[in-house]
């Protein structure tokens, strides 16, 4: 028995191999390769126009690239992360980082990236990647909102190596939830 597609309100509805939720391209087999090539594209387009284009000093650079490129770039990185374990995944990363390190230092182009990530105190891309994704589920964890059917596949495994990696992550967040009181707790007596 074959597959029918099916029809919304008289239309044939047709499949599509991905589909933008969002702002993240998720394809049919979440391998997660046409999100990263967007995020990685946009990226190089930004340090090109920004750093490279407008002749910004160093520190411009760097702020740029932490304040706004990397941010774009490990957005939704709760949902991602798994796709950034790849060797192919990590080399597109790596560049995107690897040009932001030149523009703040104003290195050789033959420079190893690992000695410029040194120099200037930024972790590989991929690990922050996973850095962000481990606060998400932490924070997330703590407050009762995370929800996981399959605790050892995908995205949400990160919970479980997260708290086997580090018992500390096992404790829950000091938060104090907001408690509204629309009821006054005083009386106003006319003179």
């Amino acid at each position: 028995m074959g597959f029918f597609e099916p029809h919304l309100f008289g239309k044939t509805l047709q499949r599509s191999m991905s589909v933008k939720y969002l702002g993240v391209i998720l394809d049919s087999r979440l391998t997660w390769k046409e999100y990263m090539d967007a995020k990685v594209k946009k990226a190089q387009n930004l340090m090109w126009t920004c750093g490279m284009a407008w002749g910004l000093k160093p520190g411009v650079v760097h702020w740029l690239y932490v304040a706004i490129i990397r941010p774009s770039v490990t957005f939704a990185s709760l949902v991602w992360w798994p796709g950034c374990q790849t060797a192919s995944a990590k080399t597109k990363l790596s560049r995107v980082q690897r040009l932001a390190c030149l523009g703040i230092t104003g290195a050789m182009r033959t420079t190893p990236t690992n000695a410029v990530e040194a120099l200037i105190c930024l972790h590989p891309l991929d690990l922050v990647v996973q850095s962000e994704a481990r606060s998400a589920v932490h924070r997330l964890w703590s407050l009762g909102c995370w929800s996981y059917l399959h605790p050892n596949r995908g995205h949400s495994s990160i919970l479980i190596w997260l708290q086997q990696s580090d018992p500390i992550f096992n404790m829950g967040i000091d938060v104090m939830r907001p408690v509204y009181n629309f009821e006054p707790q005083y009386r106003v007596t006319p003179i």
